[in-house]
């Protein structure tokens, strides 16, 4: 981790990992969409127990690196959320086509 000696070096650097966390999000929402393709129902699209995993994962993470968890959780579930809606979209235009 970058030591930074102003609070300006200090906004830079947030800023650029803001940027990156908008790429890594736009990475994972054009996954959850190929994602529909492979799926058969909007159940599946739904996985309640592949969430479940994800949560407990990345709360366990937040933990490790002295983040709090309930704050993850609350990232997670509304980046999951919103998703989720994108796929179940993906997966009823899919079966349009």
């Amino acid at each position: 981790m970058k030591t930074c000696h102003s609070l300006e070096e200090v906004r830079t650097e947030i800023d650029k990992l803001d940027d990156k966390l908008v790429e890594l999000i736009s990475e994972r929402s054009h996954l959850i969409r190929q994602a529909a393709a492979f799926k058969e129902s909007v159940e599946q699209v739904k996985a309640k127990d592949r969430i479940d995993d994800i949560m407990q994962r990345v709360r366990k993470r937040g933990i490790e690196l002295n983040i709090n968890p309930n704050m993850i959780s609350e990232l997670f579930t509304i980046m999951i959320d919103e998703m989720v809606e994108t796929e179940i979209s993906e997966f009823r235009n899919k079966e349009i086509f």
